[in-house]
């Protein structure tokens, strides 16, 4: 089965970050989102990828195939930013068997097997999670049957509860396609894009049967605030370690924390809800709810709620930071060498 995943946008959510990293390479719990998804697709036994690829391509290339140098991938640019639809448009050339369609800007918790054992008379799964706050998402209306009968983008009635959480898998791909070559025909919506979700509408208003099945769990990863909640929930689930070769001298930890290989850290309170990448340093500090980028270093902070890229440096800064991979971040009067 092959795997379809648009990962062409910027990321401006999580600027200045995606200035130099692809938003599916953020990493959270010490590891790129995408590497989050790709392993859960390939346990599942998804056998090859097409990336729909744009801003920094080439970044994500590289990391393929230093970490996935086995795994077949096609990449395909989308050189117009124009949605949804237009993006799982340019993966037609490769759709000669079934898809699962994901996005790498949320991780879920699901059982994929319907995807397998889908009877013949249904033409897809939608996966859902029901939700209090409705009037945020796209929900999916469901007959006696569970079938999909339409999408109804934020509404302000509480016409379902069903939030549409971006994973599907697709058997009928024809009238998939078929149904977005209508969406890109028509008038585009007030941002100028195309919605994959009017394909589906699509699909269902010309007999086709959409079964929805419930996630477990959904988390976003496409803000700092959501990278950093997606970090508490991993770690709470079994991501929180401290490695043997980690040195801690006279820290205090907070569980969760994820302190990877290489990391030192003296006279500091780590945690909770805090992963040290691989190599960071951390002296005098107090950090809470935030991940510390590889190689970086924290010295006489106090942060909550931050997110510090790798190799960048944040000294006697105190309150919430949104560092860059090799800025420096400095109070005044710290800029001491150390």
């Amino acid at each position: 089965m092959k795997a379809v995943i648009p990962l062409a946008g910027k990321g401006t959510r999580l600027r200045p970050h995606t200035h130099l990293v692809p938003k599916p390479l953020m990493r959270v719990a010490a590891k790129p989102v995408l590497a989050h998804l790709l392993d859960d697709l390939l346990r599942f036994g998804a056998t090859e990828m097409v990336f729909i690829v744009g801003h920094l391509d080439e970044v994500v290339r590289r990391y393929m195939a230093e970490e996935y140098p086995d795994l077949p991938v096609h990449y395909v640019v989308q050189a117009v930013q124009d949605g949804t639809a237009g993006a799982v448009k340019l993966a037609q050339p490769f759709a000669d068997d079934e898809l699962l369609i994901l996005f790498a800007d949320t991780l879920f918790q699901a059982d994929l097997s319907p995807a397998r054992t889908l009877p013949p008379e249904w033409s897809a799964v939608i996966w859902t999670r029901e939700v209090e706050d409705y009037w945020k998402y796209g929900v999916v209306v469901t007959g006696p049957d569970g079938a999909m009968t339409r999408i109804v983008e934020k509404p302000e009635q509480p016409v379902s509860r069903l939030a549409n959480i971006g994973l599907y898998h697709i058997r009928d791909t024809a009238l998939l396609f078929e149904g977005i070559d209508n969406v890109l025909a028509s008038p585009s919506g007030p941002t100028g894009e195309y919605y994959l979700t009017d394909a589906f509408q699509y699909m269902v208003d010309r007999g086709a049967r959409i079964r929805t099945a419930p996630v477990d769990s959904w988390h976003d990863c496409g803000s700092p605030e959501g990278l950093l909640r997606t970090n508490r929930h991993l770690l709470e689930a079994g991501g929180a370690a401290v490695s043997p070769t980690a040195r801690l001298n006279e820290c205090s930890l907070t569980e969760p924390v994820l302190v990877e290989e290489d990391v030192a850290a003296e006279g500091s309170v780590i945690g909770p809800n805090v992963t040290l990448e691989r190599g960071a340093r951390v002296v005098g500090s107090r950090l809470a709810n935030t991940i510390v980028g590889a190689g970086a270093r924290v010295d006489g902070a106090s942060l909550d709620g931050s997110l510090v890229g790798a190799g960048a440096v944040v000294r006697g800064v105190e309150g919430r930071v949104n560092v860059s991979d090799h800025s420096v971040v400095e109070a005044t009067g710290s800029n001491e060498d150390g």
